[in-house]
């Protein structure tokens, strides 16, 4: 049986008006993004596309946060990261990555398009290490552990097809004082059991005064300080 986390109906409260907006902004730009690496449209129309998407830049860019500050949708406490290059749903390059509780660890289906695209119709390497060390971090943050990436390793079986409906999956294979080790796979959705990737990565809970080297300018959208409650938030599982 899995169990479904949703920060939405916890953690702080947000602008649902934002919120849909920035949903529905991520997902026309995913479309926009696939679109314009599989077009075959004459260069004229590539061209004018190319001024529409300038023109709803400023637009949407007139404001701007720092870096350093967090964005005013966001709960990292609870997992709501809308804007991870993952698992955020208002990020254009994130497929997004649902991840959801299952017995034993976490797990995450996703179809990936020709935007993802390494070899020839097949998925980029080095995506499959982006949505692994998500992956294994989700599995940490669920099992009440928590750290940042010390050490990542990925064993490749065969290549991952683009269209195709994958399934992720990951779990704590070992813990000890500070460090955790995570393991987890990426496998056709119609063959589980065969993994095209394995993978293995370390994870280290800094010492506090890491913590505060690494998060202490951190502030929320007001501006307050507002470091991570502990770095493996930015990991934390996200709802489906």
């Amino acid at each position: 049986m899995t169990t479904t986390d949703d920060p939405r109906d916890t953690g702080a409260p947000y602008d649902a008006e934002l919120m849909a907006a920035s949903t529905d902004l991520g997902a026309a730009l995913r479309e926009l993004i696939e679109a314009s690496v599989v077009s075959t449209v004459p260069a004229e129309e590539i061209a004018a596309a190319a001024d529409l998407v300038r023109r709803a830049t400023a637009r949407v860019g007139e404001s701007r946060r720092a870096a350093a500050q967090l964005p005013a949708l966001d709960d990292p406490s609870v997992g709501r990261r809308v804007f991870n290059p993952v698992v955020g749903i208002g990020n254009a390059i994130a497929p997004p990555l649902l991840v959801r509780r299952e017995e034993g660890g976490v797990v995450a289906e996703i179809t990936l398009g020709v935007a993802y695209e390494g070899p020839p119709s097949y998925v980029h390497g080095g995506m499959s290490a982006l949505f692994m060390d998500q992956l294994l971090g989700s599995a940490a943050g669920a099992a009440g552990l928590w750290g940042m990436t010390a050490h990542l390793e990925l064993d490749y079986r065969g290549p991952l097809p683009l269209q195709t409906p994958l399934v992720l999956r990951a779990w704590v294979d070992s813990n000890e004082g500070r460090k955790s080790v995570i393991a987890g796979t990426i496998a056709l959705a119609a063959e589980p059991d065969r993994p095209l990737v394995e993978a293995r990565g370390i994870f280290v809970m800094p010492r506090p005064e890491k913590v505060q080297a690494y998060f202490g300018a951190i502030t929320d959208a007001a501006g307050k300080h507002t470091p991570p409650r502990r770095p493996g938030d930015a990991t934390s599982v996200q709802w489906s």
